[in-house]
């Protein structure tokens, strides 16, 4: 095992208690607000920390956030090759009955799958979450199988799907820290932006018709950073959001469930908001891509050496006011020739007072080949 300390930069402390289970050290921050909302949680995007919680785990509806795990799922298969974007689903006429919130699908017509994924992210389409459950699982209740195999594999434990649209149905609930995950797991998927600034936008249905659709996050306008989210309101579940924003390196992520009205839902994800961009920021201290100086050297190989680059990025959180220097080093595993580009290689590390914070697989950059009897003939030749 080879260590290189590569670097020092200035860093917080600690963490406080990561999403999906783990916990290190609380850290001491500013005095959270109050808030009048039945549940609240904010966590850090970039780590996966909770930096404030109110009744995080208690059991509640959420209404259309249940959608989020709807899309995370829609995303999966259509990066697994499952469904493309750009082929057209027919639509049930179990889709098109469905009621609330809709983009108001015709019954046995083609839409485009993409136009579908728009419609649930802009205006939370129950019609086309039904059309894409269909699609991807054959029927509402296989897929409603699969969302709650996710929702297991991803550890919320506080959470079963009867639907996929959030609609009220008896036995559907989950909880404020719970959408935090499957919100943090959704936003991973870079295309989800693509839809969640659109504003506006006309619906094209293939008998001609439009229907204009407007996003149901308003916070996209109002708050500076705020970049998406999901919204919610049933009679049962009130009103809820799950909601990202971004400023310089720091993603949070910022859940509301139960609230009286829309406008005080929002007003208090701008003061979470607030609250967490003035106490805490997030560091990037690990590039994925970004060669090391140090290369990996394989004498026995044909090219003598590889460039070597994180294979993810890696970040640490930061309490501001309350910094600590952190290093590097890389750990190497046994390597067998060849090694392709991109191979694993070995993991590095950042580290502040003894502590891993953050870390990384490391891969090569380019290829390692196995030296041919001509290659070993040929140094012969040059070394004598």
């Amino acid at each position: 095992m080879k260590k290189i300390k590569l670097l020092t930069i200035a860093v917080c402390a600690a963490a406080i208690i990561a999403l999906c289970g783990s916990t290190v050290t609380m850290v001491s921050a500013a005095q959270a607000p109050d808030f009048s909302a039945p549940s609240v949680v904010l966590a850090d995007a970039g780590t996966g920390t909770v930096l404030f919680e109110h009744n995080g785990k208690e059991h509640r509806p959420i209404a259309s956030m249940v959608k989020i795990m709807t899309l995370l799922l829609v995303f999966e298969n259509a990066e697994s090759g499952n469904i493309s974007y750009d082929e057209k689903i027919t639509v049930s006429e179990i889709a098109a009955s469905m009621g609330g919130s809709q983009a108001f699908l015709d019954a046995h017509d083609e839409y485009l799958c993409d136009d579908l994924i728009k419609s649930i992210v802009v205006a939370s389409a129950n019609d086309s979450c039904v059309a894409l459950a269909e699609r991807i699982a054959g029927s509402v209740e296989g897929f409603v199988a699969c969302m709650n195999e996710k929702a297991a594999d991803l550890g919320m434990n506080d959470t079963n799907f009867v639907n996929c649209t959030g609609l009220p149905a008896p036995n559907q609930y989950s909880c404020a820290y719970d959408a935090a995950i499957m919100f943090s797991n959704l936003i991973k998927h870079e295309r989800y932006f693509d839809y969640a600034n659109v504003w506006m936008f006309d619906f094209h249905h293939p008998s001609g018709r439009d229907t204009v659709l407007t996003n149901t996050n308003k916070m996209i306008r109002s708050y500076e950073g705020c970049d998406g989210g999901k919204t919610g309101f049933t009679n049962e579940a009130m009103y809820c959001l799950s909601a990202t924003a971004k400023r310089g390196d720091t993603r949070l992520i910022g859940v509301i469930t139960g609230a009286d009205t829309s406008k005080n839902r929002n007003a208090e994800m701008s003061k979470l908001f607030d609250f967490g961009f003035a106490n805490y920021s997030t560091k990037q201290v690990i590039f994925a891509g970004q060669e090391l100086a140090e290369r990996l050297e394989v004498p026995s190989s044909k090219e003598k050496s590889a460039g070597i680059a994180p294979a993810a990025d890696g970040f640490y959180l930061t309490e501001r006011g309350a910094e600590k220097e952190i290093s590097y080093v890389c750990e190497y595993d046994e390597i067998a020739l060849p090694l392709a580009a991109g191979s694993k290689i070995g993991r590095i590390k950042a580290i502040a007072d003894g502590v891993t914070v953050a870390e990384s697989d490391l891969v090569t950059t380019g290829d390692l080949n196995k030296m041919t009897y001509f290659d070993i003939v040929g140094e012969l030749v040059k070394g004598m």
